[in-house]
Parts: C-alpha cells; sequence; structure tokens
C-alpha cells in the first residue's frame, strides 16, 4: 500500500515538473513571438523616421519628382561626378574632423536682361549654404565639342552685367588656352572662386556669365546648352566648401542579429533601400546600413543614466520607464538631387545607428 503510494506521488510530481515544462516553454515561445513583433514595430518606425529625417534635413515638404528618364538627361557626365559613383563609399568613418562638402549646380538659362540675344551664357543658382569665407575650391566645368584638326582652343569666362541701350556688357574674368587632339572631346575646368566670392558678397551683380571657346578657325567648341545627343554635357560648378565638425558622445551597447533571443536593449542590422521608398532623386547610395534598436531596458540599466533616473522618480506616472534608444548615431554622405535639380554630395547627420542604450 505504502509503495503504491508513493508510485502515486512520484507520477503525480514527474507529471506536475512536465507540465511546468511546457507552461515555462509556451510562455517562452509566447514572448520571443512578442519580442519579434515588437522588433518589426521597431525597424517599421525606424525606416519612417529616417525618410522623415532626409526630408526634413534638406528641407524638402516632399520628394522631389524626379524620374530615372529625366536623372538620365540631368545627370553630367563629368570626370568629378564619376569620380565620385566609382570610389563611392556612404559612410563618413570619423565625424569628429572637419569635413568637406561638395555642391554640383547645373547651369540654366538667364532671363534676359535686355534686348540682346545670348546663346552660350548661362546662370547658376547657388545654394544657400555656399557662403564666401567657406569655400574652399570652385572649379566651372566645360565640355569641349571635338575639332576637325590639332588645335589650340581659347577659353573664356565672362561676366555679363546689362548696359545702356539694351546692349550686354561683358568683363572677362578668366581665360584659359587649351591645346587639342583632332576628333577628341573633353572636359576642362576653371577656377571661379574670386568669381563666386563676388556674387555672393553682392547677390544682385549674379546675371550669368558667358563662355566661349574659340579654335583658331574662329569656331566656338563649348557646350552650352542641351543639344540632341548633348544631354549631360551642359557646363556646372563644382564647390567644395568647409563643413564644422560637431562632437558626439560615445556609448558602448549590445550588438544582435535577426535571429538573436536577446531580449535587452539591442543594436540590429537594418538595410535601407532608397529605391524601395521610390526616391530616384538619391543618386547615391542607392542601399545603405541604417541599423535600428530594440529590446526592453530594466530599471537597473538605469543606473548608467541618473538624468533619466531622477526624471523617472519625479514624475512616475507620466513615463513607463526607460526606452531602447540610439546612444551613438554617425553620418553618411550622400549625392542627391535637391527641388531645383541641382546635383548635392554632402553629409546627412544621424543615419547610422552606432550603438543602442536605455534612456
Amino acid at each position: 500500500m505504502l509503495h503504491s503510494l508513493c508510485l502515486t506521488v512520484f507520477f503525480s510530481a514527474v507529471f506536475s515538473m512536465e507540465m511546468n515544462q511546457s507552461s515555462k516553454l509556451l510562455a517562452e515561445s509566447g514572448e520571443q513571438c512578442s519580442a519579434c513583433d515588437f522588433r518589426e514595430h521597431s525597424k517599421q518606425m525606424r525606416l519612417h523616421s529616417i525618410k522623415s529625417q532626409i526630408l526634413s534635413i534638406l528641407r524638402l515638404e516632399q520628394a522631389p519628382n524626379i524620374s530615372r528618364d529625366m536623372i538620365r538627361q540631368l545627370l553630367p557626365k563629368a570626370p568629378p561626378l564619376t569620380q565620385l559613383l566609382d570610389q563611392y563609399d556612404p559612410r563618413v568613418e570619423d565625424e569628429d574632423h572637419a569635413t568637406t562638402e561638395t555642391i554640383i549646380t547645373m547651369a540654366t538659362n538667364p532671363n534676359q536682361i535686355t534686348q540682346d540675344e545670348l546663346s552660350s551664357c548661362c546662370l547658376f543658382s547657388l545654394s544657400p549654404k555656399i557662403q564666401p569665407k567657406n569655400i574652399l575650391s570652385a572649379q566651372l566645368w566645360v565640355h569641349l565639342r571635338p575639332a576637325d584638326t590639332v588645335t589650340t582652343v581659347f577659353l573664356q569666362i565672362s561676366r555679363l552685367k546689362p548696359g545702356k541701350e539694351g546692349n550686354n556688357t561683358r568683363v572677362r574674368v578668366r581665360s584659359l588656352k587649351i591645346d587639342t587632339d583632332a576628333g577628341a572631346s573633353s572636359w576642362q575646368s576653371i577656377d571661379i572662386k574670386s568669381l563666386l566670392q563676388a556674387w555672393l558678397r553682392q547677390p544682385e551683380t549674379n546675371y550669368g556669365i558667358e563662355i566661349n571657346a574659340y579654335d583658331f578657325k574662329g569656331e566656338d567648341l563649348a557646350v552650352t546648352s542641351a543639344e540632341p545627343g548633348e544631354e549631360g554635357l551642359q557646363p556646372f560648378i563644382e564647390v567644395k566648401i568647409l563643413d564644422s565638425p560637431k562632437r558626439s558622445r560615445r556609448d558602448s551597447g549590445l550588438n544582435c542579429d535577426e535571429e538573436s533571443a536577446e531580449t535587452r536593449c539591442c543594436r540590429y542590422p537594418l538595410t535601407v533601400d532608397f529605391e524601395e521608398f521610390g526616391w530616384d532623386w538619391i543618386i547615391a547610395p542607392k542601399r545603405y546600413r541604417a541599423n535600428y534598436c530594440s529590446g526592453e531596458c530594466k530599471f537597473t540599466h538605469l543606473q548608467q543614466y541618473p538624468h533619466a533616473h531622477l526624471v523617472n522618480k519625479a514624475n512616475p506616472r507620466g513615463t513607463a520607464g526607460p526606452c531602447c534608444t540610439p546612444t551613438k548615431m554617425s553620418p553618411i554622405n550622400m549625392l542627391y538631387f535637391n527641388r531645383k535639380e541641382q546635383i548635392i554630395y554632402g553629409k546627412i547627420p544621424s543615419m547610422v545607428v552606432d550603438h543602442c542604450g536605455c534612456s
């Protein structure tokens, strides 16, 4: 009888243990599913935040409506841009040192300032980021059509000023002597830093410039407008400006992957694909590793963040506790069209999550 009672107690204990283990496994499974759902929500919120942040930083109410066909026509087939795309690295490794930003502005046809018709004059609408004191260099790029024979070309840049009695006044500012081979077209650059600084100090004097490149026959070889077959060969200005650094706080944190069972606050990989957004106006990068933060923050984590701990104590009903958020972020380099169809190459801050933490 005693033996039978012991067996009954033993099997009851085993059954109870198995039930407890099953319940625990189900609970863990439920927690993991809940964590996955929360992680997916965090990912979608991060993507939405990136889109809003880019538009806000670039001061755009909405993404520029530029199609891929339009980009093929607007994108200059020029050495500096080709170099940027061929050697493109979207990541800025060290943001604590002064960096440069390159702004490329395409030429447009100016409004006629007098009755005098000029087919070779160009106007450049300068970005407000460009200031006289932060210009490191400014180059005007001009594409020359091929000459029939070996020749010398004289590239001339003149400022335009409104004159009396309907005549434009031209003031030559730069000239360049170029030896060219027969049948070879080429890109030529000329320094216009002083001209740009003068325009910026007196914007009312910017009526555009006239570009000529005459060979010994008197034929103008400079491409100044988009004729059929010459799309992407119009003149443009490449300006490099100094961008002041901003120091950032450096914190460590956990790194996880999508298969991780970690429930604590952690950094997860996330690749942003701008083509999936339908954002063809971003020339490069087409995609980049942005990362995102997700996970639980227990009260003990607040020991690392005294300020957040004091805020929670002061307002216990107004907060749900610490949140898993980025503690260090980095910028990326981006090449894009703005709403004026100007090409901008610059640094976009806070695009990459480097570390996550509870705060």
